[in-house]
């Protein structure tokens, strides 16, 4: 009996790592869809675009000494 439960720790023990990296990147994909569903899809439409074209450079002021 002892054997098993030992036999078992480490099989349970060795496949800790794969576990966890599979229920991370299941939660990952979940949270990714719950946040893509929470953010309007009409974003872009609000964020201005870019100038294509920028005015003069400000100049910097000039010291007095």
């Amino acid at each position: 009996m002892s054997g098993t439960m030992l036999a078992g720790s480490v099989v349970l023990y060795t496949r800790i790592p794969s576990l966890t990296k599979y229920y991370m990147s299941e939660l990952k994909l979940e949270l990714t869809k719950v946040v893509t569903q929470m953010v309007p899809s009409q974003i872009d439409a609000a964020i201005p675009e870019l100038p294509s074209a920028t005015g003069p450079a400000i100049e910097t002021p000039k010291l007095p000494f």
